[in-house]
């Protein structure tokens, strides 16, 4: 029998919830490709007010190693210019009327690492999060074993359906990872 206070699908969902701030945080780590998603936490003053980059603009990918960003309100163009210099992603705009290209520089092998170093920290964090939730599944199933709401083997069957959810979560983590690390160590 299974008890309506422990629910495994709510598990899984915020075990997934760890993958998928994962891959957004992947996503913003800057590799020696054009992503329309690099300039997604960029942040501009405009209309009074800080506004995200893509409420003022559409980001496209015209080449491997270029951005283009067709700013919509042309008297917004030197605030979207001045907030992606002011971002510290190492991008310097070349603005032709209201589109801003922005050339993606190579990465030299130190960078490579760094970035490598910061998407395994990313990882491991994500890691911990599903480990978390884990650790509060099996929590919940002692309880209710102690309060006599499920069976001794109810509990072990559900222990087991636990373990096998996290170590899912987290092959798909190393998974991410290891993607993420062969992206930005191609030359």
């Amino acid at each position: 029998m299974q008890s309506d206070k422990f629910d495994i699908n709510e598990l899984k969902r915020r075990m997934q919830g760890a993958s998928q701030s994962l891959q957004h945080e992947l996503g913003g780590l800057r590799t020696g490709r054009a992503s329309a998603s690099m300039l997604e936490p960029v942040q501009v003053d405009a209309y009074g007010t800080h506004m995200p980059l893509n409420q003022l603009a559409t980001v496209s990918v015209p080449e491997p190693r270029l951005l283009s960003v067709q700013v919509w309100d042309k008297s917004m163009v030197k605030a979207v210019e001045k907030a992606i210099v002011d971002s510290n992603l190492g991008l310097s705009p070349a603005t032709e009327g209201t589109v801003l290209r922005l050339r993606i520089p190579e990465l030299n092998a130190d960078r490579r690492k760094e970035l490598v170093k910061v998407a395994h920290k990313y990882a491991e964090a994500a890691r911990v999060a599903v480990r978390h939730v884990r650790r509060d599944g099996m929590d919940t199933i002692k309880k209710l074993e102690k309060a006599h709401e499920i069976s001794e083997d109810d509990q072990k069957r559900l222990d087991q359906e636990v373990q096998k959810a996290t170590d899912a979560a987290i092959g798909e983590i190393d998974q991410l990872l290891a993607n993420k690390e062969k992206e930005i160590m191609t030359v």
